[in-house]
């Protein structure tokens, strides 16, 4: 007889990675329950079967004891994400809050409930902004350049602490920018302008950018699950990387629209992003960030089963069928 499957509490499931994950756990057979900051619609229309328990803000305070109750396993994407903009009065405190002090007090409070392990979804950033001809891999000194990156890379410390303290087998991702149907941010605004046929000044870049598609991040989440790995962290990505003109015309070939790609010198469009307050979005458009996934490969016997191609002309078409809709309701 098989062992049962573990039960899964994810947080941040009402997120874009949360809501996909929580749904094919629920698929799998796996009893899931999804923390949320307060009720989601949008998550008992998706996955009908998952248990919402709201817990409020994420933070040193947050009460997990209803979330964890049963629970044997915790997925933890919840986070204070990257901000381009940062209103926050001290942005290094607030990352803190929640993805430091925030991520200790779940695993305290999961290894006390009884939850044997915990999953953390880290970032990429833990190694930093960008690669010149080596791409990152676990064993790089970490090199976070911004207080996101920092956040994370602290809470890795910290949950390593909390595990060597409690038992809790504690394992973690880094993955680079996760694209898929429902997109939000700078892939989101590239998607708008490919769709609306604006000329973009990219012809001339010749980078090279690791990312990785929404189904394949949680195939390897579910990997991780069936080969506890405790205290390992797996850079994972699509394995295939791509220039930014080969990113839009990938994006252009799901809407169906022409990629109207023009030569452009990458260092003007460096000087025009710092003149326009766009460094950083400039930089990720003209720079490389590489990764090397070979070590899940090797230790845990995932490969990503999406191709970034086919992964983005499937993003690029949910967009415009959701900008279809839109504009159906408008009328």
């Amino acid at each position: 007889m098989s062992a049962p499957l573990p039960s899964v509490l994810v947080t941040g499931a009402g997120g874009f990675v949360g809501l996909r994950l929580c749904a094919r756990l629920a698929a799998a057979g796996h009893t899931v329950r999804a923390a949320v900051r307060r009720e989601s619609a949008g998550l008992a229309a998706i996955a009908p079967a998952v248990d919402v328990v709201p817990v409020g803000d994420i933070g040193p305070d947050t009460d997990w004891r209803a979330a964890l109750d049963g629970m044997d396993l915790v997925v933890h994407l919840a986070a204070r994400a990257h901000v381009m903009r940062d209103s926050a009065a001290d942005p290094l405190a607030a990352y803190r809050r929640i993805n430091v002090a925030g991520s200790v007090r779940l695993a305290r409070a999961a290894a006390a409930a009884g939850a044997s392990r915990l999953i953390y979804m880290s970032s990429i950033k833990v190694n930093g902004e960008a690669t010149a001809g080596t791409p990152f891999c676990e064993s790089d000194a970490p090199a976070p350049l911004d207080a996101y990156g920092r956040s994370k890379w602290e809470a890795e410390q910290a949950l390593r602490s909390v595990a060597a303290q409690t038992g809790l087998a504690v394992s973690a991702l880094r993955p680079p920018m996760i694209y898929g149907p429902g997109v939000k941010g700078n892939l989101a605004r590239l998607l708008q302008w490919i769709a609306r046929g604006l000329p973009l000044p990219f012809a001339s870049i010749a980078n090279r950018r690791s990312l990785i598609y929404l189904e394949n991040l949680i195939d390897a989440t579910l990997a991780l699950m069936r080969h506890p790995a405790p205290g390992k962290i797996y850079l994972v990505s699509d394995a295939h990387d791509l220039s930014t003109p080969q990113l839009v015309r990938a994006l252009a070939r799901g809407l169906d629209r022409p990629a109207r790609l023009l030569p452009f010198p990458p260092s003007l469009l460096r000087l025009a992003g710092s003149c326009a307050g766009q460094r950083d979005a400039v930089a990720r458009l003209v720079g490389s960030l590489q990764i090397d996934a070979s070590r899940i490969a090797a230790e845990l016997g995932w490969r990503p089963a999406h191709d970034p191609e086919q992964g983005l002309v499937l993003t690029a078409r949910a967009h415009a069928e959701r900008a279809g809709r839109a504009v159906e309701l408008r009328q």
